[in-house]
Formats: C-alpha cells, structure tokens, sequence
C-alpha cells in the first residue's frame, strides 16, 4: 500500500494530471456507454475533421470560410450520392454473383485438392478432403441463412441508414460552418487548469490530422488505382476486390496480405496457372509497392513514431473495443496513449509541477484564445 500511497502522491498531487486523467476517462467513457446513441454524431465529427482541412486551405487562399464550407460540402454530397448510387449497387450486385458462384468454386476447389492424395498419400487421404468440404459447405451454408435473416429483417436497419443518409451531412455542414462557436461552447465547459491537457493534444494532433487525412486519400488512390488494373486486366469482380484492397490499408502489415486471398482465388478459378494469373498476382504486387515505398511517404509527412508491435497490439485492442472504428483509429489512438505517458509527470516534473514546457504553454495559449 505504500507504494501505491507514494504512487499516487507523487503523479495524481497535481491538479492538471487529474484534470488529464478525468478528460481521459470521460472521453472513453462517452464512446463506450453512447457510442451507439451518438453514431451518427461521432460520424459527423470524424468527417468534418476530415473535411476542415480543405475548408483551412481553401481559407490560406483568401476565400471566406462560409463559402469554403459550401464548395467543401457541395464535394462532399456529390462524393456521397456517387457511394450511394454507383459504387454501392456495384458491389451488391457483384456480391450476389460472387455468392451464386460459390458452390461452383467449391465444386472445382475440392476436384484440386482431391489430386493431394495420389502425390502426397502419406500425409493427406481422400477422407480428410471430403470432410474438410463438407464442413465448408456447412459453415457457408448456415452464413446463407444467416444473411436471409438479416435481410427479412432489415427493414428497421434500412429506415436508420436512411436517417443516417439524411443526419450526418447536416450535422457536418454545421460542424463545419459552426465550428468556432462550437469549440468555444465546449471549452466553456473545461477547468480552467488544462494546460497539461492542451499540450497533449497540440503534442498528438499534427500526427492524428496527419494520419487519418492521409490514410482517407490511400483508401481512395489505391482502391482507385487497383479498379482501373484491374478492370483493363478483365479481372472478374473488379470493384469489390478494388474496395477491398482500398480498405485493406487501413490495417497496417496484415490487410494487404488478407486482400491477396481473395485475388488470388478469383483470378485462379477466372484463367487458372496462366499468364494472365501471373500478370494480377504481379500487378497487386506492384501497387502494394508503390503504396508502401512511393505513396505512404508523400501522404504522411509526420512519421509516426510507434513500434510495429505496439501497432498490431493497438489494431487488437481498439479493434476490439470499437470494432471498425476502432481499426481505423488504432494508430492515432496509440498515438494519444504515447503522448499522455510521454506528458504524464515523473518525479523530474513533481519538483516543478507548475512550469510545463514554454513551448506547451505557448501552444496551449493559443488554443484557450481561440
């Protein structure tokens, strides 16, 4: 107990730690007990973070911010009915052909791996193939059901993405257009002793803004990039596989090696062992490149400084928590976890609790000023 007595007196004795650790603890708090109710709330804020950065820009160039905020928004519709009537009846359409050909490539999958046995008899038999098939055709069988269910009763789920559809844009437009007043208003609320709490977020939000803005501008290069090779390649299922390659880079080291599964697959059940298979296996090959060597660079100016494994730790663990989401956040989460254990006072700043760096406290000025 001592050692928790001392602990605690030595880091939670300053009044701005405490006020660090409450906003910590309420910010997670709301996410996890509300995140449901306010879905569309958090949407909107995550997409209008995305979008002041071109209302900031297009404000450098001397055009006022009402008007800045209404070419942004007008992009942005357009980007949306685009998703909503192009993109999206694109995908269900080859969702469904994908899924009806399904026990066709079962069919074949099975014929190839059934060869197994006669050159390899000592450590494969036909038994194992056979039932290795029969539970695949099982599991996907009862994956069928469970999407009929769901759409027999997705009545309710179509009425609340249509309010969705209808919500978060006007919650953006005004996250956009109110933006100062709104931050004003939240910060009223605040303690005032937040100059901890304000040089942890100046210290995280260059490489949070960096990231997320950046890793939207990949999804939408590569997923672009990877349905115009394909598409001339005559690759079946183009769009849903350049969809999934765009999303796949949202998880560091593991999406792009998941994406190549299904290509893969594809393209083998479409031409076989042929050049054509080779020629997509080799064209992926040299996106993924170019992604990693040539675009990531240019898009992320700010390097983030965090060890693979604390990388893949923050994809499990905020992945878990907040699913999708989570996935998406998990480096700038991790992030904001380095910069509070970075801020956070050891005995060195307990000798001099009241004088942060002056490089924090100038930023954190700024920030209570504006």
């Amino acid at each position: 107990m001592d050692i928790v007595r001392e602990w605690f007196r030595r880091h939670m004795s300053d009044p701005q730690v405490v006020i660090l650790a409450l906003l910590l603890v309420a910010g997670f708090a709301t996410v996890l007990l509300m995140g449901n109710m306010l879905t569309p709330v958090l949407a909107a804020v995550v997409i209008a973070y995305l979008l002041d950065g071109l209302v900031n820009a297009l404000e450098e160039r001397s055009v006022p911010r009402t008007v800045a905020v209404i070419i942004v928004f007008t992009v942005f519709v357009v980007f949306l009915f685009f998703a909503l009537f192009w993109l999206m009846p694109r995908l269900y359409h080859q969702v469904t052909q994908l899924v009806q050909q399904l026990p066709d490539m079962i069919t074949r999958g099975q014929q190839l791996l059934l060869q197994l046995p006669e050159r390899y008899p000592n450590f494969v038999n036909e038994d194992q193939i056979r039932d290795l098939f029969a539970a695949v055709r099982s599991e996907i069988g009862a994956w069928g059901q469970h999407v009929l269910s769901m759409s027999l009763a997705s009545i309710l789920g179509l009425i609340t993405i249509l309010v969705y559809v209808i919500l978060v844009p006007v919650l953006v437009f005004f996250f956009l257009e109110d933006k100062q007043g709104i931050v004003q208003w939240f910060a009223g609320y605040l303690p005032r002793e937040r100059k901890l709490a304000m040089q942890v977020w100046h210290d995280v939000n260059t490489q949070i803004a960096n990231y997320v803005r950046g890793k939207v501008w990949e999804i939408f290069i590569v997923g672009g990039i990877t349905y115009a090779v394909f598409s001339f390649m005559g690759l079946q299922y183009a769009v849903l596989l350049s969809t999934l390659v765009g999303f796949s880079v949202i998880i560091p080291y593991i999406g792009a090696a998941v994406a190549t599964v299904p290509i893969a697959i594809i393209a083998y059940f479409q031409w076989g062992w042929s050049a054509d298979f080779g020629w997509i296996i080799f064209a992926y090959g040299v996106i993924q490149a170019l992604d990693g060597n040539v675009l990531v660079p240019l898009l992320f100016s700010e390097v983030v400084n965090l060890h693979p494994v604390a990388i893949i730790v923050a994809v499990l663990v905020f992945g878990g928590i907040w699913g999708l989401w989570g996935v998406f956040f998990a480096i700038p989460l991790a992030t904001l976890v380095q910069a509070v254990l970075k801020a956070w006072p050891g005995k060195k700043h307990s000798a001099d609790k009241t004088q942060p760096p002056a490089e924090g406290l100038e930023e954190g000025a700024e920030v209570e000023s504006s």
